[in-house]
């Protein structure tokens, strides 16, 4: 029992402990909690009010509010759009001036899209407006049309563009409000454009003539006037005015495009506008918002089928096609003949024309045929030609007179050269006497010289005969092949050949020229006379493949002429082809 009573003893302290703890923990929560609530919590007040009052915005965090701010503010509306237009036009500008390679090479990849984009716009405008033209010009309206057209001076499209017009904004003003100054003016396109300072001068005096004749307030405008076919929207606004003159009925939405002009350019050009003193020249970027409200609607049409007249235009074109084509190349060939003929020696054109197929010009008696130059080029017939003879003194002309008139032997040949006749060759001496008297009566011929030329007679033809006896041709031993030197000797031989036949055809004198060939007394007789007649038919086909006659020709094989017993130099000598040249008389 004693033991119980100390164990419960010992037990009553231990609870009192836990519960005094207990209670600290707990009043130190509260302490904290007072703390923080009262201590902590009003010093971190003061701090935030501290920085509030001493505010510092620091980059760091407009930059991360700065991306979502201006995205929910362009989904608002587009002021924000608009008022930062100058900073990106200033912008782009300074990049322009500083390195233009940025710029181009960044809107490089939409030039080529925005090129074929416009062109395809362009060539749809066309095609509209032909396909317009075209559905009103077969119907009876059309016939009034092309009359009221002739009458008024204007196109038939223009007229057609009229008459099924319903409503077209022709012109419109900008208007500086307190001056009365015009700002901007655009035309549309195909209208005829009034002074536009008059009308701007105009509209504000209608303005002041309204105010102070109906006792209206002074914030109220007028908005519409009316002309015959045309009507005035104005739309106002606190610092200009827009104004349009407007073609026909327009509906009243257009208004509402009227009115985004005017606050769009309020937005932009506020400030402009306040301080605005007679420089218009700020205003020309307010060109695009006009340009908005150049409007225009035209009557639909209704659909018909006209393939029976895109048949029959087609037709026509093809046909005129056609003939463009036949008629060019007609034109062509006339003028490739034409370029022909005038190129030819002894021909001058004077005048050619192809639609009446005329040609007058002057011709010499030996130049070319002119039927034949054209026949060449496909014009055959029915060309009326007009040719002037006359003398040409191109070169050609005058040598072939002047061969008619001396008839000179075939050892002469003329050229003629700034008003000089020269002779080269050989000719007999009455000939050369001949001539003498008469190159005179060669037209053209100023001067004749014959330094060139060579008196022939019998003895200067014998000179030929003995110096051409005296030629040798040698060969290598037990062949037909040359002496390596003999080539320039055989080239020799060909020519003082043909001098000496020309020599005697001009004196009347007949040639015969026996080829001997020779060859050396070693071997046996039957061989040299086989390699004496090789090396004589040898030099006779050379002479003859340089031009020469061969009827003057003969070429003959003796073998050899001389003993066995001469020395070599003799022998090396017999080894050759030598001429013998016999003349007679040819009558």
């Amino acid at each position: 029992m004693s033991e119980h009573s100390t164990n419960g003893a010992s037990k009553s302290p231990n609870l009192d402990d836990e519960n005094h703890q207990k209670t600290a923990a707990e009043l130190k929560e509260l302490e904290e909690l007072r703390s923080i609530l009262l201590g902590i919590e009003t010093k971190k007040l003061n701090h935030i009010y501290e920085r509030i009052d001493n505010i510092e915005v620091k980059p760091e965090i407009i930059s991360q509010i700065l991306p979502q701010a201006i995205i929910l503010r362009t989904m608002q509306d587009k002021q924000l759009t608009e008022a930062i237009v100058p900073t990106i036009e200033q912008a782009i500008d300074s990049s322009i001036k500083k390195d233009l390679n940025i710029l181009s090479d960044t809107i490089f990849p939409i030039i080529a899209p925005a090129t074929r984009r416009a062109i395809s716009f362009a060539l749809n405008e066309m095609t509209q407006s032909l396909n317009q033209t075209l559905e009103h010009s077969l119907s009876p309206q059309s016939f009034k049309w092309r009359l009221e057209a002739r009458q008024t001076g204007k196109s038939f499209a223009e007229v057609v563009m009229l008459r099924t017009l319903i409503y077209r904004v022709e012109q419109v003003f900008l208007i500086h409000k307190r001056t009365g100054l015009l700002l901007q003016h655009i035309v549309a396109p195909q209208t005829a454009a009034q002074d536009p300072d008059l009308v701007s001068a105009m509209l504000t005096a209608i303005q002041d003539f309204v105010k102070d004749s109906f006792n209206v307030q002074k914030d109220e405008m007028l908005q519409t006037l009316q002309f015959g076919e045309l009507t005035i929207w104005i739309e106002e606004g606190p610092l200009s005015v827009v104004a349009g003159i407007i073609r026909g009925s327009a509906p009243q939405e257009l208004r509402l495009v009227f009115q985004d002009a005017v606050e769009k350019i309020h937005l932009r050009f506020n400030r402009q506008l306040q301080t605005f003193e007679g420089e218009t020249d700020p205003f020309a970027q307010a060109v695009p918002y006009l340009k908005n409200c150049l409007e225009a609607r035209y009557q639909v049409p209704a659909q018909k089928n006209y393939s029976y007249a895109y048949a029959l235009a087609g037709l026509v074109s093809l046909a005129c096609a056609a003939l463009g084509f036949l008629t060019i190349s007609e034109q062509q060939r006339w003028n490739r003949a034409i370029e022909n003929l005038a190129s030819q020696p002894g021909i001058v054109i004077i005048k050619a024309e192809q639609r009446g197929r005329y040609i007058n010009g002057m011709r010499d008696p030996n130049a070319v045929d002119p039927n034949r130059i054209l026949q060449q080029h496909g014009i055959k017939a029915n060309v009326n030609s007009k040719w002037t003879p006359f003398l040409s003194l191109e070169p050609e002309f005058v040598v072939k007179r002047a061969s008619y008139l001396l008839k000179p032997p075939q050892s002469v040949s003329f050229s003629f050269n700034d008003g000089i006749l020269t002779a080269t060759g050989s000719a007999p001496r009455q000939w050369i006497a001949h001539t003498r008297e008469t190159w005179a009566f060669i037209p053209g011929v100023v001067q004749y010289r014959e330094n060139n030329l060579v008196d022939l007679n019998i003895s200067q033809l014998n000179a030929y005969r003995e110096q051409l006896e005296q030629r040798v041709i040698l060969f290598e031993n037990d062949s037909n092949e040359l002496v390596p030197q003999q080539t320039v000797e055989l080239q020799t031989l060909a020519t003082e050949v043909k001098r000496l036949l020309e020599a005697a055809q001009s004196l009347g004198k007949g040639v015969k020229i026996e080829i001997i060939g020779n060859s050396s007394p070693t071997g046996g007789k039957e061989q040299n006379l086989q390699l004496s007649q090789q090396r004589a038919s040898k030099v006779r086909a050379y002479l003859v493949s340089q031009g020469i006659n061969q009827a003057y020709l003969r070429g003959v094989g003796i073998g050899s002429t001389l003993a066995s017993t001469i020395n070599q130099k003799d022998i090396a000598s017999a080894r050759r082809v030598s001429l013998k040249v016999s003349i007679d008389n040819l009558k």
